[in-house]
């Protein structure tokens, strides 16, 4: 399988930060050598929360801090770091490919789910990995909805859903995609 991610570091120390953003606080987590998750804070019963033996680094992302910024500026299409999710081979697989939508583009489930070589009975399992991403926004999980063009879920609330998608010009302009969300 070609991959975008570096392998897992087990047993490496897990630090993290948190910052702002128009979708609300993100929690960033990760080591020295790639970002392992990006979290979204703040989203009711699917908020992230900082474990007790990661280790809190103010600043310790600056370049990814500085991707979103610019992604969020509207400046900024393309994700350049290195990352390190960690899950089963099958959601490497999926999150892999999700890393291959383009900005302002969506595909569905089943679309995935035929990238993949697999049938579209396996949309359902590309929608459960889908939703195991833990590397929000920069794997674009926003960018798959259903096959009839429905905003099916999102773990961090369809209204950032939305948002995502309207900054990303997939849905039509509306004034809360202007400003911040939360």
């Amino acid at each position: 399988m070609t991959t975008p991610f570096l392998p897992a570091e087990p047993g490496a120390v897990t630090e993290y930060d948190i910052i702002d953003s128009p979708v609300g606080r993100l929690l960033l987590t990760g080591n020295e050598k790639a970002l392992t998750g990006l979290y979204l804070l703040d989203a009711n019963s699917h908020s992230a929360s900082v474990q007790p033996s990661w280790i809190h680094a103010p600043g310790r992302f600056p370049e990814t801090a500085k991707q979103l910024g610019e992604y969020f500026e509207g400046t900024m299409t393309e994700f350049d770091l290195p990352l390190a999710p960690v899950g089963t081979d099958f959601q490497l697989s999926v999150w892999s490919e999700l890393t291959r939508i383009p900005f302002g583009k969506t595909v569905s489930y089943g679309d995935v789910a035929l990238a993949l070589g697999k049938s579209l009975v396996a949309s359902r399992a590309v929608g459960l990995a889908n939703g195991k991403n833990p590397i929000s926004i920069i794997v674009p999980c926003h960018r798959v909805i259903g096959a009839d063009g429905s905003m099916t879920g999102y773990g961090w609330g369809v209204d950032r859903k939305e948002w995502l998608l309207r900054h990303e010009g997939v849905l039509a302009d509306a004034p809360e995609a202007q400003g911040a969300l939360f």
